[in-house]
């Protein structure tokens, strides 16, 4: 593989909502791996008390973004984040992206919140030069659910 570039996207998803990201260039020899994930608020006062989720999948999920399962092939990042201007910490943000990913085709973001504000997200991703099998073998990796 043969990085050959690199690709950020950002924007606000409706709260417990979902948006694609369209990555597909209908090639099998071109790849991205998604590097980060980062979700925030979108309204940030000094009374917000927040909390939200998200994760990143390969396929359309019939879950939220607050219903987690890592042993899914599909899901391929995870945040969650809270924020409460009056504590002494403000804000607490982690995400945790697998290192293995490697996408084809689209991936979608899924978030939760708990007071039905939009979430912010930012994704960024490197892009790859990679063989035909390669292009193959990710596809099915994508699509297929659960490792057990």
């Amino acid at each position: 593989m043969k990085k050959i570039g690199e690709y950020t996207t950002r924007g606000k998803i409706e709260a417990d909502g979902f948006v694609k990201i369209s990555l597909d260039d209908g090639r099998f020899d071109t790849g991205y791996r998604l590097i980060s994930f980062d979700i925030a608020p979108s309204k940030v006062s000094d009374a917000t008390q927040d909390s939200m989720v998200g994760k990143v999948t390969t396929k359309e999920s019939s879950t939220g973004g607050a219903v987690w399962d890592w042993s899914d092939n599909t899901e391929i990042a995870w945040a969650m984040g809270g924020v409460d201007l009056a504590a002494p910490i403000g804000a607490e943000n982690v995400s945790w992206v697998d290192p293995d990913n490697l996408i084809i085709q689209d991936c979608f973001i899924y978030v939760n919140e708990e007071e039905e504000n939009d979430v912010n997200y930012m994704l960024k991703f490197e892009k790859y030069d990679i063989t035909d099998w390669q292009g193959a073998l990710a596809m099915v990796r994508n699509s297929s659910q659960n490792v057990d």
